[in-house]
């Protein structure tokens, strides 16, 4: 059987190249800019000094030094009863000399007592941590207040901004063709 001729066709596609180049952009902000002006407060405070007052009078009493007053006033109310208190020491002493047959040397050992007694009114006060008074009194303190204040200006800065725009670059790497080959045809039959 006879062969029949075929036609051979072969086909090259098209290629297309694209290179793209993305957009960029840069973008600054620089700071705000601004100017603080500040006016302090102001205080002013007038502290006037506090009086101290200290009486010593009851202590300088008590130790015997106080007003001359007082002790003559303590000793004028201490007089009858240390008259009494001598009257009954010349009975007791009375009493021994009476007693003289008793034996002892009664006049000897009054003599001797005599001699070495002193008759002690009490003329200063009662001791006591009480005897000084301190008192204290405050002054109020005068604060007068002015008041300060700040003023800020501020300047916003505009943002710097770049742009790059991107772009598409289109080439063709490959074009399309189509090649037909006809069949060998034997022309001796």
């Amino acid at each position: 059987m006879p062969s029949i001729p075929q036609i051979q066709i072969r086909q090259q596609y098209g290629q297309i190249g694209i290179e793209t180049i993305n957009a960029s952009q840069e973008m600054v902000q620089p700071n705000a800019t601004y100017e603080v002006n500040t006016t302090p407060p102001q205080v002013d405070i007038h502290s006037p000094r506090g009086e101290l007052i200290i009486d010593q009078s009851k202590a300088w009493d008590a130790l015997g030094s106080g007003g001359i007053l007082e002790a003559m006033t303590r000793i004028y109310t201490q007089s009858s009863q240390v008259a009494l208190q001598g009257i009954g020491k010349k009975v007791e002493e009375g009493n021994r000399l009476a007693a003289i047959h008793l034996g002892g040397n009664p006049i000897a050992d009054i003599g001797q007592e005599e001699a070495y007694a002193f008759h002690e009114f009490d003329y200063y006060g009662e001791a006591s941590s009480l005897n000084v008074k301190i008192d204290y009194i405050p002054h109020k303190v005068e604060i007068n207040v002015t008041d300060g204040h700040v003023n800020i200006n501020t300047h916003p800065n505009k943002p710097e901004v770049t742009y790059h725009p991107g772009k598409v670059n289109i080439s063709m790497l490959q074009w399309p063709k189509v090649e037909i080959i006809p069949p060998q045809i034997d022309m001796k039959v």
